[in-house]
């Protein structure tokens, strides 16, 4: 069975809640989904599975120190993440607060890597975003994108 990393960094908890519902959303398509803080992570770990969604707060207008660590970290492995799919969500503190800039700056990485990158051409189209604390919107847009990420994982499968 196909396997999915939700993995995420959150300060405040509402990054953590962002990941738990791209996690529904990906089990519900079939796929195995393991939700990790990025803290609890070593690079090494990216290597187990074959997609990769990435959540991170808004930290002027770029992802967290701890994600972008683990970013940098994983150029030991570049080449070896070629061919899995990513994607990425964000939350801020407001609208206009850097959340499609931050997803952008992960996504990069993501494409660096090799990585198919599962877009949506409806909602959020280059991840789930969220400002403040995820409303019903927003969950919905995680759910759609851990959807999405499992389909194109079993497509590729």
């Amino acid at each position: 069975m196909a396997k999915a990393l939700v993995l995420y960094y959150s300060k405040s908890g509402n990054t953590k809640k962002m990941a738990a519902a791209v996690a529904e959303g990906i089990k519900k398509e079939g796929v195995e989904a393991v939700v990790k803080d990025v803290e609890k992570t070593s690079s090494r770990d990216l290597l187990d599975y074959e997609a990769l969604v990435f959540g991170s707060p808004v930290y002027y207008g770029t992802m967290a120190a701890p994600l972008k660590k683990l970013l940098d970290d994983s150029v030991e492995f570049h080449g070896q993440l070629d061919g899995k799919v990513g994607a990425a969500f964000a939350s801020s503190a407001n609208i206009g607060g850097g959340n499609e800039t931050t997803v952008l700056d992960i996504l990069n990485a993501m494409l660096i890597h090799g990585m198919i990158i599962q877009g949506d051409p409806r909602g959020d189209h280059y991840g789930a975003v969220s400002s403040s604390a995820p409303d019903a919107r927003a969950t919905k847009q995680c759910a759609r994108l851990g959807e999405r990420v499992a389909k194109l994982v079993k497509r590729l499968s």
